[in-house]
């Protein structure tokens, strides 16, 4: 079992309730977010799940250069602040830069650190210096054991409240494979939350642009939920394929309540 942090009002870890970080890959229009967040307050309603809302201001790490990156820091960061005023749900979004952390700590609940970057430790130390929780994802080139390095950055900076994402190990070929052997290493360093969607990638898998298959998401939260995690990520969408980013992997709300539904049964066992 994991240790526990304080995540905005929830305890994550340590036997306490999952927590569920559910949302639009990148931060499209004020309604769709507004949807989003509806589903999201639905479906945990009755569940034993602490539910977070996700979706990225900025998509700095996209394939090609011509994807779409999401409205930026100011406007995202806007659309984020109203969902959280309109639903009271806890944010988290993800930072590219040590100047996005303040402003976007003074919105959001959690600052995530995209894979890509997970040992930057300028990014590292400017996000644990906002107080905020700060969850790592897992770089697909790290092994479990490399990632209590940079959850040792964000102690070392004074705040101890990390979180760490697996999402699955890149071997070069256009795929991402998740080995559940990591997940007891990773839980000894801080609580863990696994990516169901992007578990199911495949980096630049439609000529530059991710595809992937959502359908294995379902599975993946299954072998999750069995082997023990401290919470769930994925995202989510009203209408995936036309989604703006990730569209291959997002769920659609009817996936969405059935993998929680799936999930839970699991855990409850």
């Amino acid at each position: 079992m994991s240790r526990s942090v304080q995540v905005g009002p929830y305890r994550v870890g340590g036997g306490h309730k999952p927590l569920l970080i559910a949302g639009n890959c990148v931060v499209e229009t004020l309604d769709i977010a507004r949807r989003t967040a509806e589903v999201l307050i639905k479906e945990t309603a009755d569940r034993g799940l602490s539910p977070v809302f996700k979706a990225s201001f900025d998509k700095a790490n996209r394939t090609r250069r011509d994807s779409h990156r999401g409205p930026g820091l100011d406007a995202g960061l806007e659309i984020l602040a109203k969902i959280k005023s309109e639903t009271g749900l806890p944010l988290i979004t993800d930072v590219h830069l040590p100047s996005h952390c303040l402003p976007a700590s003074q919105v959001v609940d959690i600052l995530q650190i995209p894979a890509f970057l997970c040992r930057q430790t300028d990014l590292l130390e400017a996000a644990a210096a906002t107080g905020k929780t700060v969850n790592i994802k897992k770089g697909q080139f790290v092994g479990p054991e490399a990632m209590q390095h940079a959850v040792a950055k964000i102690h070392e900076a004074g705040n101890q409240s990390a979180l760490l994402t697996e999402r699955g190990s890149s071997f070069g070929y256009g795929d991402l494979i998740v080995d559940y052997r990591g997940f007891a290493i990773l839980r000894q360093y801080a609580p863990l939350i696994f990516d169901a969607t992007h578990s199911a990638q495949k980096p630049a898998g439609r000529g530059g642009v991710t595809g992937g298959d959502r359908r294995l998401a379902l599975p993946l939260a299954r072998a999750a939920a069995a082997v023990g995690v401290d919470g769930l990520f994925m995202e989510i969408h009203p209408d995936p394929e036309q989604a703006l980013s990730d569209s291959a992997n997002s769920l659609d709300f009817d996936l969405f309540s059935q993998l929680l539904d799936q999930f839970e049964r699991i855990r409850n066992v």
